[in-house]
């Protein structure tokens, strides 16, 4: 087993990087097909959610392959290698199952435990499947990898520890309240009709939101999820699908709006959005307070009352700092000295006159005195005192954005009368979110179920040596009784079989100990050397080898193309 994954989450890189090297459906498809043409690698899956990207591979080099997969990431995205490369993570072998598994559990979301992951490496395993670039290797791991997530949440708790990013996000535009008594009633605006919106509206009317409106620019999709929806034994709520030039117009109704697509570019500027704010609140204009602060005026300086200054300030201009401007003008080097000691609230000290000698210090306040009285002010910036932040109003329209790359201008977060929680943001909200005690016990499965699959691997890499062996036992068996029977001509049949049999069982006998023992010692660490040293001892050709590993392949991918009965 050689398995690589190479990728970059929200762990790893901030949501700017994942958003520009996300990977759309197109990219993906290409990407596999790259990787499996690539020299190094034999098969290849790639993972890809709102929160992270990863490229699997069964490598023959390690190195090579951390160098193939980096650079096709890269090409793939658009992010330049040397701007990517910081951000990524390598796993290799045990560890990369490792990984695998803690991200089918929930360990390595956002937020942790949530099972929402589950559907995506479904995802992901269906697509290299139909595009032939799983292979043994990657088809175990991603099948095992369900299993384990599956286990994680039906053993443990783990489910308390977080929830699907929806719910989070949800709690996020809530400020603490419950969900449910905060959207009910609330008219709410779904912006597309994948996975993930389409769980966002599930949610949203359970939790008992009075309208949801389901936009999507294909409208039989979108007409599809409002009719589930509406048709829903567990929700009591009104479901429609707009077109998405309505979008425009629902923001004025709206008071929830949820936006997950796969559009590349934005798909709620904030122009759109103060627009659809401003119809809701009248004439009241949409402030950008971060603009109404910057515009703010500057304090008045308060000339006059620093003590302890050795200035005289009575002859001290309006209007300008005493730390600075032309407060220092036309004074000599003594008192300038004793001005900039005790501007920086400090003492002088004499020591450091012998470091440049006193005559360069001489010059320099003599050149900085000479400027002064020329320009009549030194200019130096005032220090602001602190201006208190305007209240900012209560929102009138809350934005949830799951997409990556972002659907709603990143601008809408100054927007008064608007609250927007993105990805970005459940990042940094996520970070401190306690973890339930159920994670250990998730650990210590996720642990065991890598042991096992190491385990099964490598005892699955000398299956075909031990068949070979066997088929190489029968085959000296049955030259044996033909020679046996070239010199017993009058050899009855039954005699015969009595013979091929006994000898047989000898050979069995022989051959059950030494094959069941290779195959134990072979499952466990470093035990990949057991299956050359069989070959070497029998004497096997490594064609034949070759050719019962081929053969298992062809079967199981026929078995895989057929699908369940």
């Amino acid at each position: 087993m050689s398995l690589l994954v190479v990728g970059l989450s929200h762990r790893s890189a901030p949501v700017s990087v994942l958003e520009r090297a996300s990977l759309n459906a197109d990219a993906q498809t290409k990407l596999l097909q790259d990787t499996v043409a690539a020299e190094p690698a034999a098969e290849g899956a790639v993972l890809a959610t709102c929160n992270r990207i990863e490229l699997y591979a069964d490598v023959d080099k390690f190195h090579a392959g951390v160098a193939e997969l980096s650079t096709l990431l890269a090409q793939h995205s658009g992010v330049g290698l040397e701007e990517l490369t910081p951000y990524l993570y390598v796993h290799y072998e045990d560890r990369a199952v490792h990984h695998l598994f803690s991200v089918a559990c929930g360990l390595d979301s956002m937020v942790v435990g949530e099972g929402q992951v589950l559907a995506q490496i479904k995802d992901a395993l269906a697509r290299a499947q139909e595009l032939h670039t799983a292979g043994r290797l990657l088809n175990d791991l991603f099948q095992q990898a369900l299993r384990v997530g599956k286990r994680a949440h039906s053993e443990t708790g783990i489910d308390r520890a977080g929830q699907s990013l929806v719910t989070f996000g949800l709690e996020q535009l809530a400020v603490g309240a419950p969900v449910e008594t905060w959207v009910r009633d609330k008219k709410a605006l779904v912006i597309g009709a994948g996975s993930m919106s389409s769980l966002a509206a599930a949610t949203l009317a359970r939790a008992g939101v009075g309208e949801i409106v389901i936009a999507n620019r294909t409208p039989e999709r979108a007409e599809r999820l409002a009719q589930i929806l509406a048709e829903g034994d567990d929700t009591d709520v009104l479901a429609r699908a707009v077109p998405m030039g309505s979008v425009p117009f629902e923001l004025t109704r709206a008071d929830v709006v949820v936006s997950c697509t796969g559009a590349t570019g934005l798909v709620l500027t904030a122009d759109a959005i103060a627009a659809g704010v401003e119809s809701r609140i009248g004439q009241q204009p949409v402030v950008d307070l971060d603009d109404e602060a910057a515009e703010a005026p500057l304090p008045p300086t308060s000339v006059g009352a620093e003590e302890g200054c050795p200035l005289d300030l009575s002859a001290v201009r309006p209007g300008f700092s005493v730390m600075g401007e032309a407060a220092v003008a036309g004074m000599d080097a003594a008192t300038l000295e004793q001005h900039a000691t005790w501007a920086a609230g400090t003492t002088v000290d004499r020591r450091r006159a012998g470091r440049g000698g006193p005559e360069a210090d001489a010059e320099l306040i003599g050149a900085l005195v000479a400027t002064a009285s020329a320009v009549g002010r030194i200019p130096e910036r005032r220090r602001p005192e602190p201006v208190a932040e305007p209240p900012r109003p209560e929102p009138v329209l809350f934005l949830l954005d799951l997409a990556m790359p972002r659907d709603i201008d990143a601008a809408a977060h100054r927007l008064a009368g608007v609250r927007l929680v993105d990805i970005e943001s459940l990042a940094e909200a996520s970070a401190d979110a306690p973890m339930a005690a159920d994670v250990d016990q998730v650990r210590r499965i996720v642990s065991d179920e890598v042991a096992a699959f190491g385990a099964a691997q490598r005892a699955a890499h000398i299956t075909p040596t031990v068949v070979a062996l066997r088929t190489m036992a029968a085959d000296v068996v049955a030259g044996e009784i033909a020679r046996l029977e070239g010199r017993l001509p009058g050899l009855d049949d039954k005699h015969r079989a009595e013979i091929t049999q006994t000898v047989r069982r000898v050979v069995d006998k022989l051959l059950h100990a030494p094959t069941v023992r290779v195959k134990q010692l072979a499952a466990e660490p470093g035990g990949a050397g057991y299956a050359d040293a069989l070959r070497t001892l029998f004497d096997l050709d490594p064609e034949t080898v070759a050719s019962v590993s081929r053969a298992e392949e062809s079967t199981e991918k026929n078995a895989r193309n057929r699908g369940p009965a």
